[in-house]
């Protein structure tokens, strides 16, 4: 009798312990109807840098330089022309050819 009763007091005790899951908890602003969180985003893919070697040859780089602007190539032109001494309509007309080669 004394285990019978131990055993219903026990049981009594779990099914009003049991009211609610702690996962069925609704926080305060929340509601039932919210979806779910999304996953959070991958960690970022960590590589190892390549490291130079001291003793291989440099590689080179046949990649012509790029042309200087028309600008750029006119204020060259102007320039080389007023160092020569030449005047003004003579660097007119080289500051033309000069920078449309």
């Amino acid at each position: 009798m004394k285990r019978l009763s131990i055993f219903a007091c026990v049981v009594a005790a779990a099914l009003f312990a049991a009211n609610g899951a702690f996962a069925q908890l609704i926080p305060p602003g929340g509601s039932k109807f919210n979806p779910p969180l999304p996953a959070p985003p991958p960690s970022p893919k960590i590589e190892v840098p390549v490291v130079p070697q001291m003793d291989a040859p440099p590689s080179p780089s046949y990649v012509p330089a790029p042309r200087p602007s028309f600008s750029d190539r006119v204020t060259t032109c102007l320039s080389d022309a007023a160092a020569a001494g030449l005047g003004r309509g003579e660097r007119e007309a080289y500051s033309r050819t000069c920078a449309n080669q």
